[in-house]
């Protein structure tokens, strides 16, 4: 089993509040759910304009918010609340992959972007970053590091070195290397990695996880002793040199 991330709490120590808003509603219901198991406090909204009012009566402590939406956009639910002076980190869900989308999201106040179809866990992991980066809720455990041998990652601020050398990760590269170093010295099936990363409207290809452990093995493996090992008709694992 993966291990289970520190609780966050609010100052006063009730769970975190947080608003999802979609005009999907049974991806608004998924990503609810997702949040309630962390033992968050959640509300959901189907519209920009629902969004203004709920986050104004419940005063939540992030927001999730989809670009797309009929009416009030994603981004003018964000000027709004700006104009207003209200500065709850924002994590936006976006169809659209453009890098114009990312600029104007990022540019117009928002604190960080997921594209559509996504990882659960990697929500969950963004959210616990920017509310803790944000001050508005907080762990007992200070140190949000994971290690294997000279390879570390930062679950809040989303970096990843080894032996002292930034190395730059999609979203995705990312959330395969979290569950590996989650699991250091146990052999991960690949469908234990496609439910874990890419949980999320996903057709289950094995191919997948085959490409994306060639694309961290060149990024975190080339030049360097091998972390990332295969178990021939098992699966993947990563530990640290004898």
């Amino acid at each position: 089993m993966t291990s289970p991330a520190p609780e966050l709490r609010r100052r006063d120590g009730t769970p975190p509040r947080v608003l999802v808003v979609d005009d999907e509603q049974m991806l608004t219901d998924l990503l609810a759910m997702a949040l309630r198991m962390e033992g968050w406090d959640v509300r959901t909204a189907a519209s920009g304009f629902d969004a203004l009012a709920v986050a104004r009566d419940y005063g939540p402590d992030a927001l999730v918010l989809d670009i797309m939406m009929p009416g009030l956009d994603g981004m003018g639910v964000l000027q709004r609340l700006r104009r207003s002076g209200n500065d709850v980190p924002v994590l936006f869900l976006t169809a659209k992959d453009a890098v114009a989308d990312r600029v104007a999201g990022l540019t117009a106040g928002g604190d960080d972007y997921v594209t559509k179809p996504f990882s659960l866990e990697e929500v969950v992991a963004r959210l616990r970053g920017l509310m803790r980066r944000a001050g508005t809720a907080f762990t007992d455990v200070a140190d949000p590091i994971l290690r294997v041998g000279d390879l570390w990652l930062n679950e809040d601020s989303h970096e990843v070195e080894r032996d002292g050398v930034a190395i730059e990760l999609t979203a995705t590269e990312f959330e395969l290397l979290r569950f590996l170093m989650r699991n250091p010295r146990r052999v991960m099936s690949k469908a234990q990695i496609l439910d874990r990363v890419w949980s999320y409207d996903f057709g289950g290809r094995s191919s997948v996880v085959e490409l994306y452990i060639s694309y961290l093995r060149k990024k975190i493996d080339q030049g360097r002793e091998p972390l990332i090992h295969t178990v021939r008709g098992v699966g993947y694992m990563i530990k640290a040199p004898q």
